[in-house]
């Protein structure tokens, strides 16, 4: 059954920065990659690390270096779409190397697992928060979908196309969501979208496709459910997400980040 790790909003920045003069990312991303190295021999063998958005915080060469820096010691297959705190063009270039970066346009991408396929959307918005999937993307995904036959997908975009409750997260999420609903309730196998953007793992549907996002790997969204509001974060533990997709369908795992004593038998 293949098996994807999903890491979502590192918003890393070069050395010595930190995010709103509070968050070391960096080191919170090189903390993410340790842990996960530390469980791997639990949770493996990974197929694929998607990283569903904002890799970095100001979409600087600098700052993708770094990231692809802190990234390297998990040696694991890797594929990321762009967060509204990307760039396309830098991310385009420090990703240049591989074979899964378009030369232009967005940065869409079908990876095929053998029993199941990850489709990366784009859905940046130039200096803007929230996100939105072009006619080009939209039809570049129903030709994929057709290619793609019955097996179980999993879509991987930065931002929920779902409210999450979060007011403030909610005017920023992925705009005119329906087109996208019409194109994936068409596909005869499992479908669950992933996302970021929120900071929190958040289980919805669009329709009748489950959606999930996963928590940020160095601080949180503040859960505030009140209608006004404005944004403000946490420093909550972070966490990735584990997807296993096979005949029976796509399941979905947190795996919190952190020290922690265990595991310990259930016998005294």
């Amino acid at each position: 059954m293949p098996r994807i790790l999903q890491i979502t909003d590192p918003h890393v920045l070069t050395a010595g920065s930190l995010a709103y003069g509070v968050v070391d990312t960096g080191a919170a991303q090189d903390r993410t990659v340790a842990g996960i190295r530390t469980v791997l021999p639990r949770i493996g063998p990974i197929d694929l690390v998607v990283v569903t958005g904002d890799l970095v915080d100001n979409g600087t060469a600098a700052q993708y270096a770094r990231f692809i820096e802190i990234m390297a010691p998990l040696g694991l297959p890797l594929r990321a779409v762009p967060g509204n705190h990307d760039a396309r063009d830098p991310m385009r270039n420090a990703f240049a190397s591989t074979d899964w970066m378009p030369r232009t346009g967005a940065i869409r991408w079908r990876y095929d697992l053998g029993g199941a396929c990850v489709i990366g959307l784009d859905t940046l918005v130039p200096r803007a928060p929230h996100g939105a999937l072009g006619p080009e993307t939209l039809d570049w995904l129903a030709d994929e979908l057709e290619q793609a036959g019955h097996v179980p997908l999993i879509v991987a975009m930065h931002h929920p196309p779902i409210p999450t409750g979060i007011v403030q997260m909610d005017c920023q999420g992925l705009q005119a969501p329906e087109a996208l609903q019409a194109i994936l309730e068409r596909h005869p196998g499992p479908v669950r979208i992933i996302a970021g953007h929120v900071h929190r793992l958040v289980m919805g549907s669009l329709g009748t496709v489950p959606v999930i996002t996963g928590p940020g790997t160095s601080h949180a969204v503040t859960l505030d459910l009140r209608p006004a509001r404005s944004a403000t974060f946490d420093m909550e533990p972070g966490g990735v997400l584990i997807h296993d997709a096979g005949p029976e369908g796509i399941r979905s795992q947190l795996l919190p980040l952190g020290d922690w004593s265990g595991p310990h038998p259930f016998a005294g």
